[in-house]
Formats: structure tokens, C-alpha cells, sequence
């Protein structure tokens, strides 16, 4: 797509982050990244225009917009978008729809997604959030986690970059491991995606 851009005399990654919902582990990725001078979110998409995402990005003086399922599923509104923020990789976080064959084209083994659970356990179409979650429960496991995957063409079967456990107590409900969770989110999710980039970028590996 753009590639890896030189940008103001130095080296810069410019990061889009997709979202559906709260937003709250974008608006983690983006204040990790702050103090980056070769590393920034430079946009938020979404599927949703009611999502939370927009107001946090809003606060943030990060732009933002929304696509249709049609958009996305075709691909060329939301590819201009990310032509115009410069965008070089993608960050999936908490978003719902399936990428479709056009962003996955264009952005070879630069999407990354994570699922709130240890792939391939509980992955798949319609396991998201606090499906996930209460699955977990109701199959009676011992532990639970994230998975921070490349994406494909297929729900949560992308090469697994890296996974964090966390345990699961006979007496946790759901809203208990989705805590547990949610923090190996936001303890983990950034120093990944950084990590991500120094391997598909690695001329910036310097400048980091």
C-alpha cells in the first residue's frame, strides 16, 4: 500500500486502528505511542458511527470515521481513506466485521487483530467480547488469555504472534475473566504491535 514512508526527515510509521466499539484499548495504543517520534496512530475507522471509539479519538485530536458493511466488504472508500493518513499497518482492536479480500491485498501481513481468549479455543465468526467470556466459563477452563494473531481470510486463523494467560477460578463469571482479561490487553497489546513493526519495518529498527 504506501509502504514505509520517510516522512520529515526521519522514518515514520503511521498506524490506523479499527474498532467497533468502546475504544478503550485504542485509546491505550495511542497513548503508548505518544512519545513515539517514529511511531503514531494516525487514524481510527470504524463500522459503527455511534461507537465510543469517536469520542475518545475525538478527546485525543486523532481523526476518525465510519464505513458501511458494503464499504468495507468493497474495499475502496476505506483503501482512500487509509491512502490519505499514510497508513502502513493496522491495528484490529475490538472490531467486529471480517476484512475483506481487498484490505487483506493490500496490507499483507501488516493487519493484526486480538481475541480476548487462547486461539483456537473459543474463536471463530460471532465469538467476540463477552461471548467469548461466558463460552470460557460454561466450558468449565482452567485458564483463559488473549492471542494477538496476523489476520487471513478466515476468523481468528491467523498466524499467532503471541498469547498471555490468565487464570480462571470455579467461582469467576464472565464479567470476572473479562477483567482479567482486559488487563493482559492493555498490559500487553502496544509492546506487541511495536514489536510488529520493527519486524515489518525493520529499517526503523534504529530509530526506535
Amino acid at each position: 500500500m504506501t509502504g514505509f514512508v520517510q516522512k520529515t526527515g526521519f522514518f515514520m510509521t503511521n498506524i490506523a486502528i479499527f474498532a467497533s466499539g468502546n475504544g478503550s484499548n485504542a485509546e491505550n495504543i495511542i497513548s503508548y505511542f505518544s512519545g513515539s517520534s517514529t511511531i503514531r496512530v494516525t487514524l481510527i475507522v470504524s463500522n459503527k458511527e455511534e461507537a465510543y471509539v469517536h469520542t475518545r479519538a475525538k478527546a485525543l485530536e486523532i481523526p476518525s470515521c465510519t464505513f458501511s458493511k458494503a464499504e468495507f466488504d468493497g474495499g475502496v472508500p476505506v483503501l482512500d481513506a487509509l491512502r490519505r493518513y499514510d497508513i502502513d499497518f493496522i491495528v484490529l482492536a475490538g472490531f467486529l466485521l471480517k476484512v475483506s479480500q481487498p484490505l487483506l491485498d493490500a496490507f499483507p501481513g501488516r493487519i493484526l487483530n486480538i481475541h480476548p481468549a487462547l486461539l483456537p479455543k473459543h474463536g471463530g465468526k460471532g465469538m467476540y467480547g463477552d461471548r467469548v467470556h461466558q463460552a470460557v466459563v460454561d466450558a468449565g477452563d482452567t485458564e483463559s488469555g488473549i492471542t494477538i494473531h496476523y489476520i487471513n481470510e478466515n476468523y481468528d486463523e491467523g498466524d499467532i504472534l503471541f498469547q498471555a494467560t490468565c487464570d480462571v477460578l470455579p467461582t469467576d463469571s464472565a464479567d470476572d475473566v473479562a477483567k482479567k482479561v482486559h488487563e493482559l490487553e492493555y498490559l500487553h497489546f502496544p509492546e506487541v504491535i511495536e514489536k510488529a513493526l520493527k519486524k515489518a519495518f525493520p529499517l526503523s529498527d534504529g530509530d526506535r
